[in-house]
């Protein structure tokens, strides 16, 4: 193998694939990314087993052939070059080292061989359909705060994507909960989706896309079966294993009959909750909301640093149902709020039972919120 590339392009690559690979682990050919050269490209590949990626690199190559490398190390080494660099690499096959050289800078990396590296081949993938970057940005953003991290729940550790119906239209759906937080979030079904199973998508794999669709404007392309989805953006291609489990039963959960309603401005209420909030250092610790007509005061307290209370003025808040006190975790709300534009609206049943928030101008998204006693 035998191969010149820009250091810019080369390194972008790398960050994508470095960053899927599996530090801590009992493989070590899992710490490598394979790079091919084959039919004039390079060809960079990355997994830890569940998560696999690769990425087409635009290079001049003058030797096919394959080996594998060190992820991180490779990375450090190409992100440290200057920044117009050309970065050449030399390897004459079997366990001789890795050439790297740029400039005069030259390195020589220890390589495994390539026949134990893993093939995650996705198999079969019906269900094929394309989606606009900045449409699956939005299920993501507004859905993966609520993923649970706790490892028992494992079921609840991504995000379940599915498609289902919606006032009369189709739609895909994505929805994340913990337990205390659901996010449930539509966009119209796209052609070719209708029949694709419920699927949960893991949280890693949720995060190492959101880094990829960050790059690109572009549609993406996402297939998948009931064990394996693929994503498709530009020069990467995506592979992961989804959770083997059951989503629970979401719609349980949601409030129907709340008609105590709140509507507040939402950015004037963040900044207000935080403010509150900052009288303590403990995450969990509620903020106490006190409604009555046209009003809302927050409270919140510590019993080692005292109180704080914000009342928000009148022409903010629209609420004309009776008086109400009900607490919320502070970062919980504002985990909302990042995702609503101009207004918030809260419907309430009591200070006890679950309330429904959602954005005034955007009916796609609503979230569930459980109360914490104050």
């Amino acid at each position: 193998m035998k191969l010149k590339a820009d250091r810019a392009t080369l390194l972008k690559a790398l960050a994508h694939v470095q960053s899927v690979v599996e530090r801590r682990n009992t493989i070590p050919i899992l710490a490598n990314v394979m790079l091919r050269v084959e039919s004039g490209k390079l060809t960079l590949t990355a997994t830890d087993m569940e998560i696999a990626i690769v990425e087409d690199v635009a290079a001049s190559t003058t030797r096919n052939g394959a080996c594998t490398a060190p992820a991180s190390t490779l990375y450090e080494i190409v992100r440290k070059l200057p920044d117009n660099a050309e970065v050449e690499f030399d390897h004459p096959g079997g366990d001789a080292q890795l050439a790297l050289r740029a400039g005069r800078y030259a390195t020589k990396l220890v390589v495994l061989p390539v026949e134990d590296f893993p093939s995650m081949t996705a198999g079969t993938l019906p269900h094929r359909f394309s989606l606009p970057a900045v449409t699956l940005r939005g299920l993501i953003d507004r859905t993966r705060f609520a993923i649970s991290t706790e490892e028992t729940r494992y079921y609840l550790n991504g995000i379940y994507l599915h498609a289902t119906e919606s006032g009369g239209a189709k739609v895909l759906r994505a929805v994340a909960t913990d337990g205390h937080r659901l996010a449930r979030v539509e966009e119209p079904l796209p052609e070719g989706a209708a029949a694709m199973p419920g699927v949960i998508v893991p949280r890693k794999t949720v995060g190492e896309l959101r880094k990829l669709l960050d790059e690109t404007s572009d549609a993406v392309d996402v297939e998948l079966s009931d064990t394996r989805i693929k994503f498709r953006i530009g020069t990467v291609t995506l592979t992961s294993k989804l959770i083997d489990g059951t989503f629970p039963e979401y719609e349980r959960v949601i409030p129907r009959d709340n008609d105590k309603i709140l509507r507040v401005g939402a950015k004037k209420f963040a900044e207000a909750v935080g403010r509150v909030a900052a009288i303590s250092s403990e995450r969990s610790r509620p903020v106490k909301l006190s409604l009555g007509p046209d009003q809302l005061a927050l409270l919140a307290t510590s019993p080692e640093l005292g109180t704080a209370t914000e009342e928000l003025d009148s022409e903010d808040v629209s609420y004309s149902a009776a008086p109400l006190e009900i607490g919320f975790q502070a970062r919980y709300l504002n985990d909302i709020t990042d995702q609503i534009g101009d207004k918030i609206e809260f419907r309430f049943s009591d200070g006890a039972a679950p309330t429904v928030v959602c954005d005034v101008a955007d009916p796609s998204a609503l979230y569930v919120l459980m109360p914490m006693r104050v």
